[in-house]
């Protein structure tokens, strides 16, 4: 689990493709304290697995199932990704729960300037019962908040000191982004569509004690 807090901004130093996926070995300083093989770490939101770390890097490996789902399938030598260890019991959930498993990828279609700015970002329209007013998402691994929500659209804003410590920043319009919709509101849906055919919502409020006097 991840809280969508980015630690580092690292950069991709080598793309090695291969027939079932691909190994990519990744610059950073901070997150490597600690880190061994087998350890999770999220790279644009995206959980994967270190395999062999180094002094100033760590190498990580991409299936192709993960390369169909997200923007790795284009990933180049040179790129920064955001970069995040998983969260700790002790640790404190400063954004919100996120699993590292990406839904699928959006499109920056709008995008204001500016060390602070709004962004409209497409998502795919089958996940659209996922967005919620003023609820999360992550975006390359950044625990944003929905301003609005509009038909296959939804809009965000980053402060100042997420602009500066993530990716997001040197975007552009047209670029891609991962997505990953919030995992509570995932459950519930999950929930409802079990329950909504075996029985009526109201009945639903009054057994949770909602209609009771």
């Amino acid at each position: 689990m991840f809280t969508g807090i980015i630690e580092e901004i690292g950069k991709v130093e080598k793309v090695q493709r291969k027939r079932d996926g691909m190994l990519l070995s990744i610059e950073a300083c901070g997150v490597l304290e600690d880190m061994k093989a087998g350890d999770s770490i999220a790279v644009d939101g995206v959980c994967l697995t270190v395999v062999e770390k180094g002094s100033e890097n760590f190498q990580v490996e991409v299936g192709k199932e993960t390369l169909k789902s997200t923007t790795f399938s284009s990933l180049k030598t040179g790129k920064e990704v955001n970069l995040e260890r998983p969260l700790t019991l002790a640790g404190r959930l400063g954004g919100h729960i996120i699993t590292g498993h990406v839904d699928g990828k959006g499109k920056i279609v709008e995008k204001e300037a500016g060390k602070e700015f709004g962004i409209k970002i497409s998502y795919p329209p089958s996940f659209s019962r996922y967005l919620i007013k003023k609820g999360s998402i992550a975006v390359d691994g950044i625990s944003l908040t929905v301003q609005e929500v509009e038909e296959n659209f939804f809009h965000t804003y980053l402060i100042s000191h997420t602009s500066t410590n993530t990716t997001l920043s040197k975007k552009k319009v047209g670029d891609e982004v991962n997505l990953e919709f919030d995992f509570l509101v995932k459950i519930f849906h999950k929930w409802w569509e079990e329950k909504k055919g075996k029985t009526d919502f109201r009945t639903l409020l009054d057994r949770a004690g909602f209609l009771s006097p």
